[in-house]
């Protein structure tokens, strides 16, 4: 009977992801709407105008800001999503770190490796959890496993296991690298609504310029405001989004480059003393 050949093992999608995906679909409308009631009953309040009335002139930072017009609620709410998914990452990124430091970490493990105490290393990596130590401690129980395995040599032994910790890796880094897109996107979508605000006050201002006759200064002042306004916050957004993005992938990468070389470790501690 002929033998039947197994299917090609399919990554298991970690929950942390999906987790992290609903989340998503949650907090972009919530931050919208929150944004559209700030701007309605906070900034809109009739206090920050002057007789109690929005037609008048703004008493205060935030009537100014109120009469940035329609694309100020847009941009608040992305003001919004980079803070909430900045949150959600530090939490993530944290918890992935584990509860101690990684660089200890590694050099603990490292330091047992090399005196070949597997599972003294394994029991470092329980302690420590997160997805560094989830990857490490998946490439020792790789080394445990085939360790005594007679119908492989040194050398396929140590490619199994450095494959093991590849795929391992692969599982773990998408969870560390969602929703780091819309942080991302923002950097973009902030600078171009905070000119598209620019650029309706602008035309708001031309239009009172080329009315017949002196123009309204009240008016005038409005547009000018409000394309002003519209560009801070749009300047705001992007700048807020660049920091919190690169602050995130320098944490990424600290995590990557921790799991790599423990990995290298592993490997190497294996194929040294199976020669």
């Amino acid at each position: 009977m002929a033998n039947v050949p197994s299917k090609p093992s399919i990554p298991v999608k970690k929950e942390g992801s999906s987790s992290s995906g609903l989340f998503a679909t949650l907090a972009i409308p919530l931050c919208l709407v929150v944004a559209i009631c700030i701007f309605i009953f906070v900034l809109g309040h009739p206090s920050h105008y002057k007789g109690g009335d929005p037609a008048n002139e703004p008493v205060d930072i935030f009537g100014t800001v109120h009469k940035g017009g329609v694309i100020v609620p847009v941009i608040m709410s992305f003001i919004l999503m980079v803070i909430v998914f900045s949150i959600e990452r530090f939490i993530v990124i944290g918890k992935a770190s584990g509860t101690g430091n990684v660089d200890a970490f590694v050099r603990k493990v490292q330091a047992l490796l090399n005196e070949g105490k597997i599972e003294a290393a394994s029991a470092e990596c329980d302690k420590q959890k997160g997805s560094v130590a989830n990857v490490v401690k998946s490439g020792l129980k790789k080394y445990r496993e085939i360790e005594n395995d007679p119908n492989m040599d040194t050398e396929q032994k140590a490619l199994a296991i450095q494959k093991d910790i590849e795929e391992a890796t692969a599982l773990e880094m998408p969870m560390l690298e969602q929703n780091l897109t819309i942080i991302a996107t923002l950097v973009s979508v902030g600078t171009l609504m905070g000119l598209l605000g620019t650029v309706i006050g602008m035309i708001g201002a031309f239009s009172e310029l080329a009315t017949s006759g002196a123009p309204n200064q009240a008016a005038l002042s409005t547009h000018i405001s409000e394309a002003l306004i519209n560009t801070a916050l749009g300047i705001f957004t992007s700048a807020a989004s660049i920091i919190m993005y690169n602050l995130f992938t320098s944490k990424i990468d600290k995590l990557t480059y921790a799991i790599d070389e423990t990995g290298f470790s592993i490997v190497s501690t294996f194929s040294s003393s199976h020669k």
